[in-house]
């Protein structure tokens, strides 16, 4: 699965009134805003470092954030994803337990807690917390967790599951570019491969072309037949991504056809 359907929270800072309520001093009603906008302050400072690979004190500042503001869903939420790049998985779902025990019916960290659960192979798990997604009335981006339920669903072999899912997502996003791949690579395990050819020209016609893409297209062009198209994906793939896996499967597709040279 692609690397999106995990989505990067990124801190809002928090704009609070300042008021005295219930019996709390005007005094602490000020630091309690204090706090908040410092525990937002250090998400802001965390993402930062998350993006330059400076993950040890990237991780600092989140876990302040969390002591400043225990009810900072993006510091939770940015901890997670921080956690998920240093492949420490078994501390992940901690923290969007956490979130989820702040803000228990938000349609995004449902998603994003399905985008992890699928990653470490709990598909039943993950579809439970995409069907509350999508089912939201109040989540815009309903087709964001139908694709990964689909993408999830691929995953696990479930291929006319999967086909369901990624039909509602490009129905709500014609254009989406994790469905769009994701049905590319459905077609082609299941040997449909005219339509994965369609699938991955939508894909390149609106996206840059990846390692990832250039594999699917010259898989689906050499199942066909058409030598031309396969060479040229073959050929740009090797160029572009020389270091990548799928330049290694490239490679070898060369040698059990025995080419030369693309």
């Amino acid at each position: 699965m692609n690397t999106g359907s995990i989505l990067l929270a990124l801190a809002l800072v928090l704009s609070l009134s300042g008021c005295a309520t219930g019996s709390k001093t005007a005094k602490e009603t000020r630091d309690d805003a204090n706090l908040k906008q410092a525990s937002a302050t250090n998400v802001q400072l965390g993402v930062g470092y998350l993006r330059r690979g400076q993950y040890e004190i990237a991780k600092e500042k989140l876990q302040k954030a969390i002591d400043q503001d225990p009810k900072n869903i993006d510091a939770y939420t940015t901890m997670a994803f921080l956690l998920i790049q240093v492949d420490e998985l078994e501390e992940v779902e901690k923290y969007y337990q956490a979130a989820l025990n702040v803000k228990e019916k938000d349609p995004g960290l449902r998603n994003s807690y399905g985008a992890y659960l699928c990653r470490v192979g709990r598909t039943d798990d993950a579809l439970e917390q995409f069907t509350l997604a999508y089912n939201s009335p109040y989540y815009k981006t309903a087709f964001l967790a139908y694709a990964n339920a689909g993408t999830c669903l691929f995953q696990a072999d479930r291929y006319e599951e999967a086909e369901v899912m990624l039909r509602k997502a490009l129905k709500l996003q014609p254009e989406l570019p994790d469905a769009l791949i994701s049905m590319a690579e459905l077609a082609l395990a299941t040997e449909s491969y005219m339509k994965s050819r369609a699938y991955i020209q939508r894909y390149h016609a609106g996206n840059k072309p990846s390692a990832e893409s250039l594999w699917v297209q010259v898989q689906a062009e050499r199942a066909l037949g058409a030598k031309q198209h396969y060479y040229k994906y073959a050929r740009q793939l090797l160029a572009e991504f020389p270091d990548s896996e799928q330049a290694d499967l490239v490679e070898e597709l060369a040698r059990r056809d025995r080419i030369k040279q693309y």
